[in-house]
């Protein structure tokens, strides 16, 4: 009797594999197309989070918010700062790493209050600063 049983449930089941086959080929073209129009929010996020960069970083240098300060400029006040780094972040040895950069001391105090301000006053400055920061 259990021969008879199994057979039964294998004839049951390839009667079934038709079905079976025709919806996980259903469900494969779903979860491409969900996949497609995933992948196409997610460019067109991008796009919008570049343009918001773009025309943000655009408003810094516009208003005059990236001009050197004492004649320093952004990308050696980063420079400078990130001088300090490997030495466990030790701001007394800020303005004798500015010296090395040919920045005198009065200068460099006025720099560096003056772009602080204006990184902690302005995200688009501050988002300058952060891309300057890491390419140097």
């Amino acid at each position: 009797m259990g021969f008879f049983k199994q057979m039964k449930d294998m004839k049951d089941t390839v009667a079934a594999a038709p079905g079976m086959v025709n919806q996980a080929q259903q469900m494969a073209a779903n979860a491409q197309a969900m996949q497609a129009q995933m992948m196409a929010q997610q460019q067109a996020s991008m796009q919008q989070a570049m343009a918001y960069q773009q025309a943000n970083a655009g408003a810094a240098a516009a208003s005059g918010g990236l001009e050197p300060i004492a004649g320093v400029g952004l990308e050696q006040y980063a420079r400078i700062v990130k001088a300090i780094a490997p030495l466990n972040y030790d701001q007394s040895l800020l303005p004798g790493i500015a010296a090395s950069h040919g920045v005198d001391g009065a200068s460099w105090q006025a720099a560096h209050d003056g772009w602080n301000a204006r990184i902690q006053g302005d995200p688009n400055v501050a988002k300058a600063f952060s891309d300057v920061y890491r390419s140097v």
